[in-house]
């Protein structure tokens, strides 16, 4: 800990003058004023200044988003400094202080609550399509149990959605770049006389392929016949909103929203190694292993070797590489979602209900190195949400408290297929795993003063999870067994119809589980600038079971914080927060596949220790100039981790345990620095000119929790420059951008899958290249 401390106080030392990145989306301010314009967040179910909140946070306005390019969720880390996403396929992975989730199974919830409108976002499939029309995005940091609940281990992403006003408006805006990317965006609002006002919003976003491939796709049958498209990870997304806000009578607020999304993509078809070729396998000696790779111990009477110190990533080329064999896959998933809120003040008190309906579909077939292929049809994740809150203010203290409850019903139907078993080739494995899960849960806070100037805050919530399945694992050689031919030369095809025919082990599994998490903390107000800020709280994670019917326990996480957050000069101009840390972080979830006829396995690790700092501020030296920086400290090492491993040439019924302690956690870079400046050029009655140039140096990371060196990301940086023109009347304006300006691909997702008795293979997905265009936007 002594260590720990030196490093923080050396930190704070170096940045006493660091600017903030976070109040980047505080504030695009005014070309005619010094003052750094206050911001409303809404992080406590309050709206608030966001220097007054005592949580470490970062928030970006709509406009600073479409300013800086961020057309996805994906994309939202660069403005976020703690915040870091990466992407496997279609699935989106968020992690924030080193805590995330790396899991695709369908019992298994994010570590991140990502909300729109307070409506809960669990999938990772879901989360990069549904963002759009957004009028300002925070990010909270630290375990959000009390407020927010289950699956806040990390902290939690709220988007709130663009209103409509009381007047007639609207805005629009078209871009156009590089890989023929064409991206349209408007939003127009209908007032409704003195009682509210309708707005309709919608997006087209569409690109080509960043990752090119230069081998010709093959199939050995016609059962399958493969894509031509030498290209992957495609952008064609189309999506509508319509919203609607009353204000029919005093005290009575109603907000409602209807919106369609649809999908039609090529994901990224990811670069791989054949691990068993002569220059990536590591030797025949059933005693030594050889290139890279390390014992683990023994298997079969033979040496358990693991690809720890390989370096088939070293010979990808990050902008073409050749796709497997049967070329790239395809995805077509649609969502509609139907929320809404309704909030009355009576006076002592207000109640606002606040309720979620999505339900998503999709179809996919994702192409697998070497020669696999992994189909989905027809899947469905159903979602609602409920929460009933009240909250008001009696003798000077502030208390809320109020009542959640949610339930997921999730359908999955597919499985792995290989071309060369038979004359159209037949499924490794199929899987139907229904899944209903299910969570209620009260909570309470209430802020109480104790002197002019400090407030003691305390909160607590009690949750109870109940969640259960039938998993089905078919047996698509049932009938080969049997004599028959059944299922054995389908080819890819949709096996429901015939399904209870084939013969399979039904798995009934449950999890049921309860969790207090609170929250105890005290805010003080050294005066109307200054807040100093401790508190301990908790968080966690619900338990479930994996594919093989394996149970796991939640994850918890206790957090102790304390920050200060300042604002000075005589237009509040100067911005300084800090914020320290130290997370004990117990029964970490970690998935591995271990065998792919079974599915990913998750299990606990014991325990992790993550502590860091945070330093985040922003200057406006002039009427012209904007300057903002952060620096953010982690470490993030795991305590006491015994996980089992894949291994070269394994059964499949032998799995060694290895030791993983001291081990970084994943996607936790040691170090992320950002930096920015803006600078307006007054050009009379010709308007302005404001040039931009933001950079962000993202330390080394792992995006595994074995740290191996194929899952290993150097540190690199990532440029954006711009330059926009407005008209006097700053009724439009017209961009010139480049993004990544270095063309640096970063790695995005990394895996060892061993296929026993027919493939070892390293997969890789890498972020956007360069990206460079035009965007012109107006509002009226």
């Amino acid at each position: 800990m002594s260590k720990m401390f030196l490093r923080g106080i050396l930190l704070i030392g170096a940045c006493g003058c660091a600017l903030n990145t976070a109040a980047r989306a505080q504030s695009v301010p005014t070309a005619d004023s010094d003052i750094l314009q206050e911001v409303i967040v809404t992080a406590q179910h309050r709206a608030e200044n966001v220097q007054d909140v005592p949580i470490a946070m970062s928030v970006v306005s709509g406009e600073a988003l479409a300013q800086k390019g961020v057309t996805d969720f994906t994309s939202m880390q660069k403005l976020a400094p703690s915040l870091n996403i990466t992407n496997d396929t279609n699935n989106t992975r968020v992690s924030v202080r080193g805590i995330g989730t790396l899991s695709n199974n369908e019992a298994q919830d994010q570590s991140i609550a990502v909300n729109i409108d307070g409506e809960y976002i669990n999938r990772p499939t879901i989360l990069n399509a549904a963002i759009f029309d957004v009028d300002r995005v925070e990010v909270l940091r630290g375990p959000q149990g009390t407020l927010y609940g289950r699956n806040t281990t990390g902290g939690a992403v709220n988007f709130i959605t663009r209103k409509p006003g009381d007047t007639w408006g609207g805005n629009a805006a078209v871009t156009y770049g590089n890989y023929d990317q064409v991206i349209v965006e408007g939003g127009i609002d209908i007032p409704l006389g003195n009682v509210g006002g309708l707005r309709i919003s919608g997006v087209h976003r569409s690109h080509d392929g960043y990752d090119e491939h230069t081998n010709t796709p093959f199939s050995p049958t016609s059962a399958y016949i493969p894509s031509n498209a030498n290209r992957s990870d495609t952008d064609d997304t189309n999506a509508g909103r319509v919203t609607l806000v009353l204000k029919p009578v005093e005290g009575l607020t109603v907000q409602a929203a209807v919106e369609r999304i649809v999908q039609d993509i090529i994901p990224a078809s990811q670069a791989w190694a054949d691990m068993t070729s002569a220059q990536n396998n590591p030797g025949t000696s059933t005693t030594t292993c050889g290139n890279g790779w390390v014992s683990a111990g023994t298997a079969g009477g033979s040496v358990a070797c693991i690809p720890q110190n390989t370096h088939a990533l070293s010979g990808i080329n990050r902008h073409t590489y050749d796709s497997p064999l049967m070329g790239v896959g395809w995805l077509q998933q649609h969502s509609t979602a139907a929320r809404g809120q309704i909030a009355y003040d009576f006076g002592p008190a207000t109640v606002t209900y606040t309720g979620g309906y999505r339900t998503t579909a999709d179809t996919n077939v994702l192409t697998l190195a070497p020669a696999f292929l992994f189909t989905h049809y027809n899947e469905t994740v159903e979602t609602q949400s409920h929460e009933l809150r009240f909250n008001g203010v009696w003798d000077g203290v502030l208390w809320q408290g109020g009542a959640f409850y949610f339930r997921e019903l999730q359908a999955t139907n597919g499985g792995l297929y290989t071309p060369f078993v038979s004359d159209k080739g037949s499924y490794v494995n199929y899987f139907q795993h229904p899944t209903d899960s299910r969570s209620w849960s009260g909570f309470g806070q209430v802020e109480v003063p104790l002197f002019d100037a400090l407030t003691a805050v305390v909160g607590g919530r009690y949750t109870s999870d109940v969640r259960t399945a039938t998993f089905a694992n078919f047996n698509p050689f049932y009938y080969v067994f049997s004599g028959g031919t059944g299922a054995y030369n389908t080819g890819p095809t949709d096996l429901s119809g015939i399904a209870s025919s084939i013969g399979a082990s039904r798995l009934p599994l449950h999890y049921e589980g309860s969790k207090f998490t609170w929250l105890a903390g005290l805010n003080y107000k050294l005066d109307a600038d200054t807040l100093i800020y401790g508190k301990v709280s908790t968080g966690f994670k619900a338990g479930g079971f994996d594919g093989t019917g394996n149970s796991f326990r939640p994850e918890t996480n206790t957090a102790y914080e304390g920050g200060v957050k300042l604002t000075r000069g005589d237009n509040s101009q100067y911005t300084l927060d800090v914020a320290g840390f130290y997370y004990d972080y117990k029964d970490l979830q970690n998935d591995v596949l271990l065998n792919p006829a079974a599915g990913a396995q998750t299990f606990n690790a014991g325990k992790a220790t993550i502590y860091g700092i945070e330093v985040e501020g922003k200057v406006r030296p002039t009427r012209d100039d904007t300057i903002s920086a952060s620096v953010n400290w982690l470490h993030a090492t795991y305590d006491k981790f015994l996980g089992s491993v894949s291994y070269y040439n394994e059964s499949g019924t032998e799995a060694p345990t290895i030791d993983l302690s001291g081990n970084r956690l994943p996607q936790a870079p040691e170090w992320v620095l950002t930096l920015g400046y803006d600078h307006v050029f007054h050009l009379g009655t010709a308007g302005s000119l404001t040039a931009s140039a933001y950079t962000r140096y993202k330390g080394d990371y792992y995006l595994d929790f074995y740290n191996y060196n194929d899952s290993h990301q150097v540190g690199h940086t990532e440029t954006d420059l711009s330059m926009t023109y407005k008209p006097e009347s700053k009724a439009y304006s017209v961009q010139l951008y480049v993004h990544n300006l270095e063309d640096y691909r970063s790695l995005a997702y990394a895996g060892n899958t061993v296929v026993p008795g027919q493939a070892n293979i390293w997969n890789w997905q890498f972020g956007p290249p360069r990206t460079f265009g035009v965007r012109a936007s107006a509002d009226w």
